[in-house]
């Protein structure tokens, strides 16, 4: 058993260590060859089309990076999945957007509002995911198991 002294001195030397670890990797993460945001590449097209993105509340039923709702399709890599052109016909639709029962509004954007909107999930697209899965969704990935299962 410790003494009161000892104990102390262990306290103190353990929290010291983790606190020098904590600045290390800390320090270590801040580095510029350790960044993954890919903020190089945001232009003005780019800043629209976040802009578009939050002033239409799209997060309320969309999720990038697994941040959102789960009511519709996760958007992180959706120019992969689905191409340019599509996500382009799907914003600019004069009529509600209604896959699978889930209606989406028909936002009739400008070509000019559609391109900053593919600007934009072309650069959340590019930014490094360290690996996690392309479908973030919970729900996306039960029915990706499912589909596997069939197969």
């Amino acid at each position: 058993m410790l003494s009161k002294s000892q104990a102390r001195a262990f306290f103190l030397g353990g929290t010291v260590v983790t606190f020098l670890i904590f600045i290390g990797l800390t320090i270590y993460s801040f580095m510029p060859r350790n960044d993954q945001t890919n903020y190089k590449d945001i232009d003005e097209n780019v800043v629209k089309g976040k802009e578009i993105w939050e002033s239409n509340n799209c997060m309320g039923c969309h999720s990038i990076m697994g941040e959102g709702g789960y009511y519709a399709p996760e958007l992180t890599k959706v120019i992969e999945r689905r191409g340019e052109g599509y996500i382009k016909a799907v914003l600019m639709s004069p009529i509600p957007w209604a896959p699978k029962g889930r209606k989406m509004v028909a936002y009739k954007m400008s070509t000019e509002d559609a391109d900053a909107m593919v600007a934009y999930f072309k650069w959340i697209g590019n930014i490094d995911l360290n690996g996690f899965d392309r479908i973030v969704s919970p729900l996306a990935k039960d029915k990706m198991k499912d589909q596997h299962k069939i197969e």
